[in-house]
């Protein structure tokens, strides 16, 4: 398998993702005895179930300490002290100083820190990771009423790796919904799966909500889970209007995907993510910084 190359908005440059637990993904989903072993239990719900309860236990928390120095993270952004995380869960879903992550003037802003790929209509999503493989509007939002209303609108999806903030946040201003879930396995999102088969993305558990808009009309928000996230945990309240870039939830650990899905007509995507996903190639981008201006 190819190594995982994206360009980063933020250095102006292409780089190499550094993948966490690459050998066990490049098994699971490269090798016939790692595809058997995949089906038969790393996709099922116990399996992250029970890697999300060891991330919530006291002797998780020597973990944080290897993984900062690791990764290189900027513990300067950190709200809390790195000491003062009780498990590998509380450091992985942390929380920020509001200054690490300004919310651009643009109206509309990134969800969360990420990888991402945009694209000027969802039906057209095609050859994302590799050619041939079509993207399945209609199986994601578990709708053929809504995937008709979106089929010719922008979609972005953002790849959270377990080396990112892992808070996910609205991406303009409105009032969100009740929150629905559809229930299904847990595959990886990474693009080492998703190059096996990118219907992964509408086959694993994933929860939608609805933010109406006063100009942008009807916003569809999607969280994604994958294999050893423990949950999606929404934060918001449905129904009391949010702001730009106010927290919507977070995910227990474990890499995964947002998808945000616009109507037809409403907004423009941001210039370089359009070209890069053109190319295949992700942009990384930090949650709140610009993402589509209102046509």
């Amino acid at each position: 398998m190819e190594p995982i190359r994206y360009f980063n908005r933020h250095s102006g440059a292409m780089e190499t993702e550094q993948v966490y637990g690459e050998g066990f993904l490049r098994w699971a989903y490269g090798t016939p005895l790692g595809r058997l072993s995949l089906e038969a239990f790393v996709k099922r719900p116990f399996f992250s179930k029970f890697y999300g309860w060891r991330m919530d236990r006291a002797a998780s928390a020597s973990k944080v300490a290897p993984f900062i120095r690791d990764y290189g993270m900027k513990v300067e952004e950190f709200a809390d002290e790195p000491a003062s995380f009780r498990s590998f869960n509380e450091f992985f879903y942390r929380r920020l100083k509001p200054e690490a992550r300004p919310i651009d003037a643009a109206p509309v802003v990134f969800p969360a820190d990420g990888r991402h790929l945009g694209f000027e209509r969802a039906t057209a999503m095609e050859g994302v990771f590799v050619k041939g493989q079509r993207f399945d509007l209609e199986k994601l939002l578990g709708s053929r009423e809504l995937a008709a209303r979106y089929a010719d609108g922008p979609l972005v999806l953002s790849r959270l790796c377990p080396v990112d903030y892992h808070r996910f946040h609205f991406p303009c201003s409105g009032t969100p919904s009740v929150t629905e879930t559809i229930n299904g396995p847990l595959y990886s999102v990474s693009p080492l799966a998703l190059r096996q088969n990118l219907a992964y993305l509408w086959e694993n558990k994933r929860t939608i909500t609805r933010l109406e808009t006063p100009d942008l009309g009807t916003v569809l928000l999607l969280e994604i889970g994958a294999t050893c996230v423990g949950s999606i945990i929404q934060t918001f309240t449905p129904g009391q209007p949010v702001e730009k870039g106010a927290e919507k939830g977070c995910f227990a650990f474990g890499g995964s995907s947002t998808i945000t899905i616009f109507e037809p007509g409403r907004v423009k995507l941001a210039a370089d993510l359009l070209e890069n996903s053109a190319r295949q190639v992700e942009t990384y981008a930090r949650m709140g910084t610009m993402l589509a201006s209102k046509l």
